[in-house]
């Protein structure tokens, strides 16, 4: 089941609807950000909330997944390869995120509190987490 957006409302569900509309009407091309503000004519922080809400709109209905490339923008993907290929970036990414979360702060905490149950919980949760995502990431 898809997880809610914090920011559903009855205000961010009208912005999802807006932008979706915005983007289908740009089909096939993507809009960049500041072209989805001023084609939606909503503020910034009104198109990032709606941008969260229709994420959860698209799982829930079914529709064409959204996808952001640095070339096109957000743009509704159908085609294996571009959805490959955003789903590949997102998870190098958090790949990155795991990995500095580990040795930044996981990593440092272990050396200060050897013996704490919960950074050891932590240390065994995200080290399987990491190489799920380096698996993932490799094939």
């Amino acid at each position: 089941m898809p997880r809610a957006s914090r920011r559903r409302g009855a205000a961010a569900e009208r912005h999802a609807n807006s932008i979706r509309f915005v983007l289908f009407e740009a089909r096939p091309a993507g809009l960049l950000f500041p072209q989805l503000v001023r084609a939606s004519e909503l503020s910034p922080s009104q198109v990032r909330a709606g941008l969260a809400v229709l994420r959860d709109m698209i799982a829930e209905n079914g529709w064409p997944p959204l996808i952001w490339t640095r070339a096109d923008g957000y743009k509704f993907a159908a085609q294996s390869g571009e959805l490959e290929a955003y789903e590949r970036s997102v998870i190098s990414e958090k790949l990155t995120e795991i990995r500095r979360l580990i040795s930044g702060t996981v990593a440092p905490h272990a050396a200060l509190h050897p013996k704490d149950k919960w950074v050891r919980h932590i240390v065994a949760q995200l080290a399987s987490v990491e190489s799920t995502l380096d698996l993932i990431a490799s094939a």
